[in-house]
Formats: structure tokens, sequence, C-alpha cells
């Protein structure tokens, strides 16, 4: 080999170190496990960094409200517990289970959508989207986007054959979005509208439906939000000040200039955890919609991309999840439900460093909020469950034991999946030669019943025998 041809030292030795740093995740990686270890870790450093996140953006609000710089992270602490509750019995279910009643799931939701637009319901910030019992406070919205991914998955998947055929694609998961649809935007809630959306179109993108589909959805999407945009004006002002943000930077575009102010005070480093100045009151709704900004101030630029190195870590693994497996309903429930939590943590985030318009939709684990926790954290139980669920993981499982988090957890060993059993087509009656028509019926009337069972298990040579008697 001649000096030209020659890999340079320098350039040889920088690929063997980043091959000596990948190796050894890529061997993890491999591992049975690898996708249900990989997702808890995330899960748990989303719950916690959440919390810490929580408490230093509402203290001072909380202590101007109720006297103790406590009282919000103390109700976040007890949503965490009771979203840790749903999380291991999303992680114990069968997935038999959740096809089974997914239906009942969906009523229950459509019924409680109903429910929450009559005097039951609660209007709070200006949407009547609210069930408050015993002082909790939940929107049943955030329930129905779950209930409504488990049942349209289970749909779709046993129609997949039927897939290239528009009425069987649409009916009935379109008409029930689109009822849905209408009654939260009746609440009204369009950032809950809009993840619904996200829902539908995972759904039917995982699917395999055409892609001229989605053109088509996307158009009518799109001609929908500026028709609502247009029938009410604080709609019209959140598009005006998302198009030209110092147009009313004391009204409208108040809240989204603010949060740019603190993520430019953060900088690199950040003013340091609990040092920020935006949760003085000048930067309202900052424990919830708006909790990223206090991030980027607090913990600069390197806190937030932590924040989005996590939930790219949740997209990834979540598509391994989806990928891995083979049943074809773990695969598009797992597709579906990543692409709504990371969809939702990137409007959020867009909106916050001014790249989309307002929306009010939170920050999956970090925001503050009792429905959007815990359903958050069924997503994960989910998720976890169907990673216990890998081939690979289930044969594991089977011959090594539950390992140290199944025993610690208590988790039952996932059944492999089993493909529907394919029913053979009815074989036609062979008809009879001209001149031999009593003969043949007579045959077929004697040992035509028989003769056809021997042939659904002996396959030609049946054939054959049925030839021979007619002849």
């Amino acid at each position: 080999m001649t000096t030209a041809t020659r890999p340079a030292p320098k350039r040889a030795a920088r690929k063997r170190a980043g091959l000596g740093v990948l190796s050894p995740l890529t061997a993890w990686l491999t591992r049975p496990l690898a996708s249900f270890h990989l997702l808890l870790a995330v899960f748990g450093l989303l719950t916690i960094f959440g919390l810490v996140m929580v408490l230093s953006a509402s203290s001072v609000d909380a202590f101007n409200k109720d006297g103790s710089s406590y009282s919000v992270f103390s109700k976040q602490v007890m949503y965490c517990l009771a979203g840790l509750g749903v999380f291991y019995a999303a992680l114990r279910i069968p997935v038999r289970l959740m096809r089974r009643y997914s239906l009942i799931l969906l009523t229950i939701c459509l019924g409680l959508l109903v429910a929450v637009l009559t005097p039951l319901g609660a209007n709070i910030n200006g949407a009547k989207s609210w069930f408050v019992v015993a002082g909790v406070s939940f929107q049943p919205v955030e329930f129905a986007k779950i209930a409504f991914a488990l049942w349209g998955a289970h749909v779709l998947v046993t129609k997949r054959g039927l897939m290239t055929q528009y009425r069987h694609l649409l009916v009935p998961v379109v008409p029930a979005a689109l009822l849905m649809f209408t009654l939260v935007m009746m609440q009204p809630d369009l950032g809950s509208t809009i993840t619904l959306f996200i829902v539908l179109l995972a759904l039917l993108w995982f699917a395999g439906a055409p892609l001229r589909l989605f053109v088509v959805m996307l158009l009518g999407a799109v001609t929908g939000g500026v028709a609502l945009a247009m029938v009410a004006d604080y709609r019209m002002a959140r598009l005006t000040s998302f198009l030209d943000p110092l147009g009313d930077p004391s009204g409208s575009g108040y809240q989204a200039r603010q949060s740019l102010f603190a993520l430019a005070d953060g900088g690199l480093f950040g003013r340091g955890l609990g040092q920020g100045w935006s949760k003085w009151q000048y930067l309202p709704n900052v424990h919830n919609d708006f909790i990223f900004a206090v991030i980027g101030e607090e913990l600069g630029f390197v806190g937030c991309a932590i924040v989005l190195m996590l939930f790219a870590t949740t997209a990834y693994v979540g598509m391994r999840i989806a990928f891995r497996n083979t049943d074809p309903y773990i695969r598009l429930v797992s597709a579906t439900l990543t692409v709504w939590l990371v969809g939702q943590a990137i409007i959020n985030v867009g909106y916050v460093v001014g790249l989309l318009p307002t929306t009010g939709l939170p920050l999956p684990l970090i925001s503050s909020g009792g429905s959007s926790v815990v359903t958050t954290m069924l997503v994960f139980g989910l998720l976890a469950n169907f990673a216990r669920h890998e081939p690979e993981a289930i044969a594991a499982l089977r011959s090594l034991g539950p390992g140290r988090v199944g025993k610690l957890l208590r988790l039952p060993t996932p059944a492999p999946y089993r493909p529907p059993a394919k029913r053979r087509p009815a074989r036609p009656t062979p008809r009879s030669r001209p001149g031999a028509k009593s003969s043949g019926a007579a045959a077929t009337r004697r040992g035509g019943g028989s003769t056809r069972a021997r042939g659904t298990r002996s396959g030609p040579g049946s054939r054959a025998q049925t030839r021979g008697g007619h002849r």
C-alpha cells in the first residue's frame, strides 16, 4: 500500500477511540431487555427532573397564593405517586385485555367528554374541560387520547388485510376521531384537539395508509385551524402575535416575549437552580406551559439540551420497541404513543422558543399538572409492558427468569405472540360429467361430508380420491 492510500495515524487513532466508546453501548443495546431498562431510566430521569423544576418554578407563585412555597410541589408529588400506581398497573396488564376492553374504555371517555360540557364540568382558564372531585381536578381528554390509540390500533390491526380500501381504512376510526374533535372543541381546547389529530395521523401512518390521504388531511387541518382562529378573538390574537411578536408586546405577545427574555438570560450554563427571575411574576404560567423557559434561564443551554436529549431517547426507545415486536397491535400502539408523547414535547418547546404559536400544551412529565403527569406515566407503563413483549425479551425471561427488576416488581412472564390461524377457503364441489349426473349425485350424497373432511386434512390426496369416486 502506498503512502497516499495509507490512512493518517491521527485519523485512525480517532476512529479507534470512537469505536472504543461506542462498542460497550452497542453491546449493551443488543441485550434482550435493553429497551425495557433504557425506558425505565429515561422515565425515572424525566420524573425526578420534572419534580425539581416544578419546585423551583412554582415556589414564588405558591407562596403568594397559599403562604407556602411547597403547595404546588406537594400536589405534584401526590400526582406522581398516583401516576406510579397507574404505571405499575399498565406494566402488568396483559395485551389481550387491552384489545378486549379498548372499545369500553373509549365509550367511557366519550361519555366523560360529553359530561364535562354539562354543569358537572368546571371552567378553568377559559375552558370547560375539567372535573373537580374533592379538590382534585383532571381532564378526561387526556385519558381519551390513550383510549383512542388503543381502540384505533385494535380496529386497524383487525382490518389489516383490507387497508387498500378506503371504507375499511377510514371507518370507523375517522368518524370516531371527528366526534372527539367536536366534543373537545366545544370546551374549547385547541391544544388537545391538535394532539388528538397527531394520534389519528400516527395510527393511519403506521397502519400503511397512502400518502395522498395525509396530504388531504393536513390541508383540511390547516383550513379548519384558520377557520377556528377567525371565529375566536383569542385564537386570532395568538396567531397574529406569533406572526408579529412585537405587534402587541404587552398584550397577546407578552407571554411569548417574556419566555424569550428568560431563555436569553440563561446563556450557556444558566443563572443557577432556583436563581431565575422569570418566576417572580413576570412570566405567567411559568410552572405549567412555560417551564422550559425556566429550565433555560436557570440551567442554560446545557439544561435545555439535557431535556431534549431525554425526549430524543424516548423517541428512539419507543420506535425500537415498535420495530422489534412481532405483534402488529403492539407495533402500532407503541409507535402511535411514542409519536404523540414526543410530538407534544416538540410543540411545547416550539412555542416557548417562538417557533410555533402558543397552544397551552404542557411539557410531558416536567410541567405541573395532575392529568398530564398521570397519563404520561400511563403511556410509559404501556411502553415498558410492550418492551417486555419483544421476542428476545420473552425468550430471556422464560429461560433465565424474571431478572432483578422483574423480581422486585413481581412482574408476570409475558406470553409470546401467536398469529391468528388462517382459515382455508372452502373448496367448490367438483362438477360431475354429463351423463353421470345420477351416480355423481349419489356418490356426493353418500360420502361427500367425509370426503370434504378428509380433503381438509390430507390435501391433494383427498382430491384424487374424490375424482376417483366420481369416475
